[in-house]
């Protein structure tokens, strides 16, 4: 104790050091610093006067070309040397298989304005709205009064008519292939031609309906302009059933007048062309995909399947919709253009084109009417449309029993059967003769 006091007394005057920091002693406070001394450079370099002047000193030196080392006198893969490159052979005369063919600015097509062309693989991003705005229509829930009357009415409905649609299902479904599911491209088309059949059954009943045919793998073509966007539709498209005479116009003028007060819903800030395809090799073409005198030269209504297997490259129901839209416009165009010539104007007989898709359960209607060919502005006269959207023929088709227990609780079959699908089906094949 006496040590310590003494060794105490020692550094309070100054004759002891103080012992080592961390070796039994407290912190002090921290003694302060000065400034530290000011340098001519940073620590991010020299100012740049010096790096000027030291760019005025230092030499010039050449860029000297280095060739380019190829594997190319080794006549095979060598790791580390570049890919050699030798011209085009000259075969010395033209091979239509293997020729580059002309630039897209040598084609005699060629045009500095694109044209944006929808085709049967462009799927709309925001459907049906996207193709009211490119066609310039109204839409209207539901179908038209004339094709409701035809639904309701007990004269134009089908004898037997549950027995022989759930037979046709039974026959597309499960009976026209030997393995336990059929695929979808191959039951859709099945399904469709018998619908189709048994809608002729009432040819006995109707005798115009034999002044129909089925055409198929046609091309459209019908070119528009719209708001400066010039538009084209072109291409294969559905099954077509044409007719000697036209369907008579659903919308009174009372109606086709009232369209003018309609306002076109926009979608900003998507532009109303996306998806479609931008071409410049292109030709304004307006073509029904018949020769001139052709009798059936009417068209009446389209078909479309949805018979993709992989879900991926099918369409949702609001793209088919919108793709049946596009066409049935385009049909309707292309026979305007054809009647009345290429000078925009509101028609005196309005088109009216129907339409009907289905993937093998789930089915659309919809009706088209073409009012007017004057598609540049906003205003005028619309078109009009008719869509009921959504209506399954049956719910389920049962391939395998469920059995339970020993028991077989749910047989093979198809379940969920509703006629009143068909009978819209009925009534848009039986439209225009009725």
């Amino acid at each position: 104790m006496a040590t310590a006091l003494r060794r105490a007394a020692a550094r309070g005057r100054g004759l002891l050091a103080p012992p080592a920091r961390g070796i039994l002693s407290r912190p002090g406070p921290p003694r302060p610093r000065g400034p530290l001394p000011r340098t001519p450079w940073t620590t991010r370099g020299p100012p740049p006067e010096e790096l000027a002047r030291a760019a005025e000193r230092r030499p010039v030196r050449e860029q000297v070309e280095l060739d380019t080392i190829t594997y190319a006198g080794r006549q095979h893969f060598v790791p580390g040397l570049a890919r050699p490159r030798f011209p085009p052979w000259d075969r010395g005369w033209h091979d239509p298989w293997h020729s580059p063919g002309p630039r897209y600015e040598e084609m005699p097509l060629y045009r500095e304005r694109g044209c944006f062309v929808c085709h049967q693989a462009v799927r709309m991003l925001e459907g049906v709205r996207q193709a009211q705005w490119l066609t310039k229509t109204k839409l209207v829930e539901g179908l038209p009064a004339a094709v409701r009357g035809i639904v309701d009415s007990p004269a134009c409905q089908l004898e037997d008519l549950e027995e022989r649609v759930t037979g046709a299902v039974w026959r597309a479904r499960i009976w026209d292939t030997t393995e336990v599911a059929p695929r979808r491209e191959r039951y859709c088309p099945v399904l469709l031609e018998d619908l189709i059949h048994l809608c002729r059954l009432m040819c006995v009943k109707y005798p115009s309906l034999t002044k129909r045919m089925l055409a198929r793998n046609y091309r459209i073509a019908a070119t528009w302009e719209r708001e400066s966007i010039l538009l084209q539709v072109r291409g294969l498209n559905g099954i077509l059933v044409n007719s000697m005479t036209p369907i008579p116009p659903v919308a009174s003028k009372e109606e086709i007048l009232a369209t003018e007060d309609h306002v076109l819903e926009t979608f900003y800030p998507i532009s109303p062309t996306i998806d479609l395809q931008e071409v410049n090799v292109y030709k304004e073409l307006n073509d029904t995909g018949f020769k001139d005198g052709y009798p059936y030269s009417h068209p009446h209504t389209l078909f479309f399947l949805e018979s993709a297997n992989i879900r991926p490259k099918r369409f949702r129901p609001e793209q088919l919709r919108a793709k049946m839209l596009m066409f049935a416009f385009g049909n309707a165009l292309a026979k305007a253009k054809a009647l009345y010539g290429n000078d925009p104007k509101v028609l005196e007989q309005p088109i009216v084109v129907q339409s009907i898709g289905t993937d093998g359960q789930l089915f659309q209607f919809m009706v088209f009417q073409l009012n007017t060919t004057d598609l540049v502005s906003n205003d005028g006269v619309k078109n009009l449309v008719w869509i009921d959207s959504d209506h399954n023929l049956y719910e389920k088709a049962q391939y395998v029993p469920e059995v339970k227990k020993r028991v077989v609780t749910k047989p093979v079959g198809i379940y969920g059967f509703q006629p009143d699908t068909f009978k819209k089906f009925l009534a848009l094949y039986l439209h225009g003769a009725v």
